[in-house]
């Protein structure tokens, strides 16, 4: 088996690479809206891993994959520009599901739905991050939707979560 080696010590001095290979500040506003959706994807990962829906758990992952590509291209690699309206199909899908819609909820009805709502405020984060950078032009107004889409699906889901899991219960 191959010895992984992470440690590159480029990063000593405070300073990443982007994909492209420009080296910019680590508090760099891009690199924290990506280290923030990284932190939103892991948020969705641990709701997945506690997920009692097959169907809900494969929802779950197609967002975690798609999060991995727009964190891509966030970071200037060669990935595709996040489509807000894949965010939008999702949402469309599963609220059409959801027997009930609230407007407020307190997380904590199930493990699932509560690590959804934790990624869900990690991604709005991301958003407030991200507004900057939008209002300098630096990101585009379609990535910008996507932004604010990602942490509208992550809601909609948690309420089907909650609702499947009390269900459950019953």
């Amino acid at each position: 088996m191959a010895k992984i080696n992470i440690t590159t010590k480029g990063g000593d001095k405070g300073t990443t690479s982007l994909g492209n290979g420009v080296r910019v500040a680590k508090d760099d506003r891009r690199v924290e809206l990506y280290g923030t959706l990284d932190e939103c994807q892991a948020a969705m990962g641990l709701a997945r891993a506690t997920c009692l829906s097959p169907k809900t758990a494969e929802d779950i992952f197609f967002l975690e994959d798609y999060l991995f590509s727009a964190m891509a291209y966030f970071a200037e690699c060669d990935f595709p520009e996040p489509d807000p309206m894949i965010m939008e199909n999702v949402s469309s899908r599963v609220s059409e599901s959801i027997k009930e819609g609230q407007i407020f909820v307190r997380p904590g009805d199930s493990s699932c739905g509560a690590a959804l709502h934790l990624a869900r405020t990690i991604a709005r984060r991301a958003e407030r991050i991200a507004t900057p950078l939008y209002r300098e032009e630096l990101i585009t107004e379609k990535s910008y939707a996507f932004l604010n889409r990602l942490s509208d699906v992550i809601y909609i889901i948690s309420l089907k979560v909650d609702e499947e899991e009390k269900e459950a219960k019953n």
